[in-house]
């Protein structure tokens, strides 16, 4: 009688074990505009310490061009906006299982990340280099052997610097940008795996000393949301059309980036802007 008990109660927690994995395993549940509405706030994954993308102030206040995107797509919706600061390696975590409504967070449009989640419309044009000392000539992969090269862990960077250089380097990879960009300034690595706006921070922490040396991949940054939310995804695809058309895009591109306002693609391979 025992033995039937403890098979019994073995079965039984092994049968609560699955139901609880499944859960865990299954998406979160849909949302609407008419739900973060009638809920009266946009919680936006955003990167926490990645300027001139997203950084927290000395206030306290999420800043920088995907918090200004953030702010005006709640804005658009008639909601209060709500951030939520992440790493490199969490984001798409934090979206899947239902923490945040949508992703402003330097997400790079890859079609490995597009079975994940669902991309809008390029609202970003960015490209993954590599950062070295001026005084060493880096002009070819080749030019990489031996190097230490720091990424941050996950992003498109550590995907491209680990395609493109050569066998002898040595990849370090951190937890985010913030540590990747201290350890080149720190005098940890040789070299950083980083986009064009890495430079600004470099810049500032070793002045004079490091500068662009190779381009790996030209990317565009989209809003991500998951995958079958098709009401939100024409929402965020409706607000990024207007932004270009009245001229906000280009007023926060202006104040953040310090480029030129590209031309965006019509359509990129493997990676559809709208819900099916």
């Amino acid at each position: 009688m025992l033995t039937f008990i403890l098979k019994r109660r073995q079965a039984l927690l092994g049968s609560l074990a699955f139901a609880l994995t499944a859960a865990l395993a299954q998406p979160a549940a849909a949302i609407t505009p008419e739900e973060i509405k009638a809920k009266g706030k946009l919680v936006v994954g955003i990167q926490g310490d990645n300027p001139p993308w997203g950084f927290v102030t000395s206030g306290g206040k999420q800043d920088g061009f995907d918090a200004e995107m953030g702010t005006l797509f709640a804005k658009e919706l008639g909601v209060e906006v709500e951030f939520v600061p992440l790493e490199v390696s969490n984001r798409i975590p934090a979206l899947t299982s239902g923490r945040v409504d949508i992703l402003f967070a330097t997400m790079a449009m890859l079609p490995d990340r597009a079975k994940a989640v669902q991309f809008s419309q390029p609202y970003n044009a960015n490209a993954i280099v590599l950062i070295g000392p001026k005084d060493k000539s880096i002009k070819s992969n080749e030019d990489m052997a031996g190097l230490t090269i720091s990424v941050a862990k996950g992003a498109a960077q550590d995907t491209q610097v680990t395609k493109n250089a050569p066998s002898s380097a040595t990849i370090r990879r951190y937890d985010g940008d913030a540590a990747s960009v201290q350890a080149l300034a720190s005098g940890q690595v040789d070299a950083l795996g980083g986009n064009i706006f890495y430079l600004e921070r470099v810049e500032k922490a070793v002045p004079g000393k490091y500068e662009n040396k190779l381009e790996f991949q030209k990317l565009y940054n989209g809003a991500c949301t998951r995958l079958g939310e098709k009401e939100i995804n024409v929402a965020v695809n409706a607000f990024i059309d207007k932004i270009k058309a009245n001229g906000e895009l280009k007023k926060i591109y202006d104040k953040w980036m310090k480029v030129p306002l590209p031309e965006f693609p019509k359509s990129l391979e493997g990676i559809p802007f709208t819900a099916n």
